[in-house]
């Protein structure tokens, strides 16, 4: 049976791209705000277009803060991408205006320091070993990003030696930052992968393959 995904609808653009990428990959997608039918999917991509403030409000205006805590704690695949990752950060901190986000990762969403900003363009990314969204993936293949905020520092600690870390990629504009995270049932990108052609494609097989 084709997995069934949720492009979750809050209000932040950018939809019809995610639903488009994951059918491709053989996903039976919908595209709705509704919170019971976005718990109870196979996997919950969050996408994010815009400022890091208005993304939050219409996250929590549609309950998508509460779906994505219930989601994974049931160990529920969630994929946040662009804003949809920034979003799962402590707070962004845009124009002088500090916002919480979701809290499920400590840290920071900031201004990139940078020469030119926006970031608008194709990288490629330092990935950890083991890592199953980029599992095939060439190590020169490169993703488009378009973002002026990211995460500069990784705050998330293990608090056992027990405690498997998230695997965290990173690449460079004008400074290191984050450009992925693997964590257990969460996993996002900074960039777009629904925009990265084929090597996009691939990392969202990746992702479908674990619902």
């Amino acid at each position: 049976m084709r997995p069934r995904v949720v492009v979750f609808d809050y209000g932040s653009g950018n939809l019809r791209s995610a639903q488009r990428a994951m059918e491709r990959v053989g996903a039976d997608v919908t595209v709705t705000g509704d919170p019971k039918t976005a718990v109870a999917a196979d996997g919950l991509l969050v996408p994010g277009v815009g400022a890091f403030e208005a993304c939050m409000k219409g996250l929590r205006a549609a309950q998508g803060d509460r779906v994505i805590g219930k989601r994974l704690a049931g160990g529920r695949p969630v994929l946040g991408i662009c804003v949809g990752m920034q979003v799962l950060f402590g707070r962004g901190v845009e124009h002088g205006v500090s916002t919480e986000g979701c809290a499920e990762w400590p840290g920071t969403v900031e201004r990139l320091h940078a020469p030119v900003v926006p970031h608008m363009g194709w990288n490629t990314v330092a990935v950890p070993e083991g890592s199953a969204l980029f599992s095939g993936a060439d190590p020169d293949e490169r993703y488009y990003f378009v973002h002026s905020y990211a995460v500069r520092r990784w705050e998330l600690e293990p608090t056992s030696a027990h405690m498997a870390a998230p695997l965290v990629s990173w690449t460079t504009h004008g400074e290191p930052f984050v450009a992925a995270v693997e964590n257990g049932p969460l996993w996002a990108t900074q960039f777009h992968p629904e925009k990265s052609g084929d090597a996009g494609a691939r990392l969202l097989a990746n992702w479908t393959a674990t619902l």
